[in-house]
């Protein structure tokens, strides 16, 4: 039974650029009982590389892999494949390049890109891009050539057409790959959700190279605040016999925590990438960090909110939010990704910043949504004496979302339900322009997040909002 049931599974294929080849896969796919329920092909970026998305069951996927292996059409799972954009500095006369073709041809080296013209000089600068399998031929290919000519290697900007488009995403794997040190799998992963972003985004007449920029800035944004160069900001400030902490970070969410003697509630807690950072953080600022009671309540399941639940000795949410990472633990989709324009930048965030589905070990649901409200009570929480109230929106940022508010200390932790942008530092505001152009839109419901928000607005004034990006301000 489960060999039969039907699942969908991405293809990046490597296809000649001559009539017939998409309708020979199609073929083979159809034959063997699968649908095609997602393509793509932009020539503009790629004019080799397919995407397809096939419906079909386990032995299905694996007839059609196998013949599309046959044919030649799937890609190098293997580690070792690279692509060397070289110049050359060639007299600029008849049959200079053909020795270097000689060698070329002798190490069984395919060429993807080949650029020269004349320049007024006596030389040429010949550009050529070698696809080299075997990563110990290019020392011996490469000093070979460097006896007939001066060579050099060199990068060079892919987003640029008039360079290589014939291996773009070969060229955008092996540097997602070195910025994250990522596995074939997960650089596979990137690759489709890459695509799919690009796929969503050209529909909406964004430039197709706009997305991996993009992209490409997410995951270099990320990697560089790590270790010494996380700096976040931290606040301390009075509460009377409580002391609330601010951290905000330059990427990821704001983290509060609320302390009372030797006991700790944390309000989120960034992301997961970070947490080797946040445990340094933490025990500068509460040196018996280890040995203090720490609980935590999300205000919703965002992978950037989540990064340190599983040191917590009890994790508070709505019953929502359970059911959100009760999908993720049975391999379904949770409710963002059910959202199609969310599901690939989802995907690429797992990746990038190393999440993992947390065990539902240390969970407890403070209460469940009823009705159809903007804003719902579900509940209370009691740290330490202090009654926090616990407000669910009905999904305007997305499902299962909560606020959290002290009527006694007139403060609310709002989650990303509202976010200062205006208190934002200047790599805060660069980073938060990513997500909302590779989702085009971070809520799952902008007209229900409008509505929550305002609401939240006009019922707590002159509290002080702690939002889940920027720094808190007084409403």
């Amino acid at each position: 039974k489960i060999m039969s049931e039907k699942i969908k599974k991405n293809y990046i294929t490597r296809m000649p650029d001559k009539s017939g080849a998409f309708l020979k896969a199609s073929k083979i796919i159809s034959k063997n009982n699968g649908n095609i329920v997602r393509v793509n092909y932009n020539k503009a970026v790629d004019v080799h590389t397919l995407f397809i998305e096939v419906s079909a069951s386990e032995n299905e996927h694996n007839k059609i892999e196998k013949s599309l292996e046959k044919i030649g059409y799937l890609t190098d799972k293997g580690d070792d494949n690279k692509v060397v954009l070289i110049v050359l500095k060639l007299e600029d006369k008849a049959g200079s390049v053909t020795p270097v073709l000689e060698i070329i041809d002798k190490y069984d080296v395919n060429l993807s890109y080949l650029s020269s013209q004349e320049n007024g000089t006596s030389f040429q600068h010949f550009k050529m891009g070698l696809m080299i399998d075997k990563v110990g031929e290019i020392q011996k290919l490469l000093e070979e050539i460097s006896k007939i000519c001066e060579v050099k290697i060199i990068d060079y900007d892919v987003t640029e057409k008039n360079l290589d488009n014939t291996v773009f995403y070969i060229t955008f794997a092996n540097e997602m790959r070195e910025i994250l040190s990522l596995s074939q799998e997960e650089t596979n992963e990137v690759l489709i959700s890459s695509n799919k972003i690009m796929q969503m985004l050209d529909d909406n007449n964004e430039k197709p190279m706009k997305t991996f920029e993009y992209i490409k800035k997410f995951a270099s944004f990320v990697k560089e605040q790590k270790g010494e160069n996380f700096e976040a900001e931290v606040v301390k400030e009075d509460l009377g016999e409580f002391t609330l902490y601010s951290i905000l970070p330059p990427c990821g969410s704001n983290t509060f925590i609320l302390q009372k003697e030797e006991n700790l509630l944390f309000i989120d807690s960034g992301f997961p990438c970070y947490e080797r950072e946040m445990i340094k953080l933490l025990t500068q600022i509460f040196p018996n960090f280890s040995e203090m009671n720490k609980e935590s309540v999300i205000t919703h399941a965002d992978i950037d909110h989540v990064g340190l639940i599983h040191l917590m000795d009890k994790v508070y949410m709505s019953k929502n939010c359970y059911d959100n990472f009760l999908l993720e633990q049975k391999g379904k989709p949770n409710f963002r990704e059910q959202v199609s324009s969310h599901e690939p930048y989802c995907e690429l965030s797992k990746i990038i910043s190393n999440y993992k589905t947390p065990s539902l070990n240390n969970f407890e649901v403070i209460g469940d949504k009823q009705d159809d409200k903007p804003l719902s009570k579900i509940g209370e929480i009691d740290f330490c004496g202090l009654k926090l109230e616990v407000m669910e929106g009905y999904g305007g940022h997305v499902k299962g979302e909560i606020v959290i508010v002290s009527k006694d200390k007139k403060i609310i932790f709002t989650g990303d339900d509202v976010v200062n942008i205006n208190g934002f530092s200047k790599k805060q505001y660069e980073f938060n322009l990513l997500a909302p152009y590779l989702m085009r839109s971070v809520n799952v419901n902008s007209s229900k997040a409008t509505i929550i928000r305002k609401e939240l607005i006009n019922t707590y004034k002159e509290y002080k909002f702690y939002t889940g990006h920027g720094s808190p301000y007084i409403n």
